[in-house]
């Protein structure tokens, strides 16, 4: 029985899926990565991971739509006066 048999989608994060890639670059590319890497360092691997990133567009969060959401609006129904009066009020108790 092998170490990974195991592991299913509930006990590995997306970040634990890892792919290795061989890439070819000119000299002069190797030569920045390095010196980025030395003083960064890190691995090649991690300056190499960190350029894919800063390349990618930053996915945006979904946000969430809460005009479908039963609770919206609910207020209204046994709210006995003005929600900017009622604001007012709560404030001139601070004073």
């Amino acid at each position: 029985m092998g170490e990974n048999e195991n592991l299913t989608e509930k006990t590995i994060s997306s970040n634990d899926i890892v792919m290795r890639t061989v890439i070819d670059l000119p000299e002069e590319q190797i030569k920045a990565l390095d010196s980025y890497r030395k003083k960064e360092r890190i691995s090649r691997a991690e300056a190499v991971r960190r350029a894919v990133a800063a390349f990618l567009p930053v996915k945006r969060q979904a946000r969430f739509d809460f005009r479908g959401h039963p609770a919206f609006g609910s207020s209204k129904s046994f709210r006995k006066e003005d929600s900017v009066e009622l604001v007012r009020r709560l404030r001139q108790e601070w004073e």
